[in-house]
């Protein structure tokens, strides 16, 4: 037996110890050097191949999968740039917690540092982003085996979804010759059907942290529960539970896969960005006690709020996603898987006194909240004009069960907070708000929608939809079915409700207008392009859009100055409403005595 055929019988234990660890996608772009695994990868009979002509669409098409699968994705690429051109993604999914897998290709070593074409430094190219680093020895010898590349794929895998779950980059050099004969590919079996190696229990939290914070939260009466962005689809009604017991209201981030679903929705409070924003109101609803579970929420009001109350005492569930307390006001923090840890807490605050009865503090919460979003419908109703926040209320509300909605940063998850309320609905709210980019939205909501039980809807904004465009080459190759909602205001929208919008420079240097036109991506990319007139012809073309098959893009063009000042008759609606009504908010004072 030669080297080359060592080598391929190496790889391919290597991908058998992939799939037996639970890798069902790989996401691979072209390259010479990658040749060994992208063959084996293609001809593995439980793996599926998503072909990418660019690695950052594919490195965000895996990250999107990834996400909404919740399972691992494996990435591949060849040496040189197109390792770094991965960066972007691996980052997203540190911080965002995603498990990928990523095998870069690279050289030999006696080829690093010696002129070879195509040849960088790819040691620990990703730094600390990623979880753990192997430079792989050089496969096609009798040193390593089989085994040690089984077992490299099994323990890459279990590391990558252990919690906190995130990338690991395997770089793997070759030297040449890097394809044999094509009857030398060795041929893989029937798949494994045995169960892939299981990540640690969930860790159980502190008997005595839990006893401690239970009689806190039995001695303050005003008390919150605020859900940030996290990915346990269990956690919910796990939150909803605590809730009933203590009587406390859920602030539920739309990321937080509370405000949407069966599990009950009596104490779960959606409008608190609105009704936060306005002052009176913020500063009479002193909380005394908070629970935060996720990460950092999506609303600058919610945390401003949080920041304003900072002597409440305020204790974080760190599990997962460790200590999220930008503001430094937390009290402390209780480690431990955060399902485990609210179930505990429900049990011991119903140990020691059966469910509160009515509660004036939640009746409030609840009558504010109502009264905010009912404030929001119905100024919406009444908006006449090409509306960003209008527009994503229509997309939201046109989802049937079981559909996925992704949504860009920047104004769009922001709209989604305040515009979109809560249903029962199976509806799944994402994003990628680790890092909070631009950058790869549209390609990781291509690859979500292949892990979506439903329809896949996607809300960008034009900057962040240009930064992309590529990626809907993969739309076009795998015949991927999406609605895009593009919200194009012809450049940064985002800088123009901040201070810098006032100086004299903002147009050239941060509203960035590009003016063009995007009816061309139909031709292009092969996908459907729509430009709607009014709100009915919008409805219709969203309707269509998830009946239909292949992509459409729904182009919803705005100015973003009258975005702006809409935005303020938006929040101008909800403060007359929240001072109408009983509960006027010059009776709250009362709540925070």
């Amino acid at each position: 037996m030669d080297r080359v055929e060592r080598t391929y019988l190496q790889v391919a234990a290597f991908v058998d110890g992939l799939v037996a660890a639970g890798v069902r996608h790989a996401c691979v772009s072209p390259g010479s050097r990658s040749s060994p695994l992208a063959l084996l990868l293609g001809r593995h009979p439980a793996i599926r191949i998503w072909i990418h002509l660019d690695e950052r669409s594919s490195g965000y098409f895996a990250l999107g999968l990834a996400k909404v699968s919740r399972e691992p994705v494996a990435i591949l690429c060849t040496s040189g740039t197109a390792a770094a051109n991965l960066l972007p993604a691996v980052v997203e999914a540190r911080y965002g917690r995603v498990p990928l897998v990523v095998l870069t290709a690279d050289r030999p070593p006696e080829l690093r540092d010696a002129g070879a074409p195509q040849t960088i430094d790819q040691l620990r190219l990703y730094g600390p982003h990623a979880k753990w680093f192997v430079d792989v020895p050089v496969f096609g010898g009798r040193e390593p085996d089989e085994r040690y590349a089984h077992a490299l794929a099994s323990r890459a895998v279990t590391t990558a979804r252990t919690p906190p779950a995130g990338p690991v980059h395997l770089n793997f050099p070759f030297r040449e010759p890097l394809v044999p004969a094509p009857g030398a590919i060795p041929a893989f079996g029937t798949p494994t059907t045995s169960p892939h190696p299981a990540a640690p229990s969930p860790r159980s939290p502190d008997a005595g942290a839990i006893a401690r914070i239970a009689d806190q939260l039995l001695g303050d009466p005003r008390g919150l529960i605020v859900c940030g962005p996290q990915d346990d689809p269990d956690l919910p009604a796990a939150m909803a539970g605590l809730a009933r017991a203590t009587g406390f209201p859920i602030l539920a981030d739309p990321l937080s896969l509370a405000r949407c679903g069966s599990h009950d929705r009596g104490l779960v409070v959606d409008a608190y960005d609105a009704l936060l924003r306005d002052t009176p109101t913020r500063g009479a609803l002193e909380p005394q006690v908070v629970m935060r579970v996720g990460a950092p929420p999506t609303s600058k009001a919610l945390m401003t709020y949080l920041a304003e109350h900072a002597g409440a005492r305020q204790v974080q569930v760190a599990g997962e996603q460790g200590w999220n307390d930008p503001d430094f006001v937390g009290s402390e923090a209780v480690d431990g898987d955060p399902r485990l840890v609210v179930d505990a807490l429900t049990l011991a605050v119903r140990e020691r006194r059966p469910a509160p009865d009515g509660d004036d503090w939640a009746d409030r919460w609840r009558d504010l909240d109502r009264r905010a979003r009912a404030g929001l419908t119905a100024w919406l109703a009444r908006v006449d004009e090409p509306f960003e926040g209008s527009a994503i209320a229509a997309l939201a509300a046109a989802l049937p069960d079981g559909a996925t909605l992704y949504v860009g940063n920047s104004m769009p998850i922001r709209d989604l907070d305040a515009f979109v309320g809560g249903s029962r609905r199976k509806v799944r709210f994402a994003a990628n708000r680790g890092a909070s980019g631009i950058d790869g939205v549209l390609s990781s909501a291509l690859g979500a929608s292949v892990a979506s039980d439903g329809p896949l809807a996607l809300a960008i904004g034009d900057v962040s939809f240009l930064h992309d465009l590529g990626g809907l080459a993969a739309a076009k190759r795998h015949g991927l079915r999406a609605t895009v909602l593009l919200l194009n205001n012809d450049g940064g929208g985002i800088f123009n409700v901040l201070p810098v919008a006032e100086h004299e420079q903002f147009e050239a240097l941060f509203g960035t207008p590009h003016g063009l036109d995007f009816s061309a991506v139909g031709d292009l990319f092969g996908v459907t392009f729509r430009r709607p007139e009014g709100r009915a012809e919008l409805r219709a073309e969203i309707a269509a859009s998830l009946e239909g098959n292949g992509v459409t893009v729904i182009e919803v063009r705005t100015e973003r100055a009258r975005n702006v000042a809409l935005h303020r008759e938006a929040q101008q609606a909800v403060r007359a409403a929240l001072a109408g009504g009983p509960a006027r908010v010059a009776n709250l004072a009362g709540v925070a005595r």
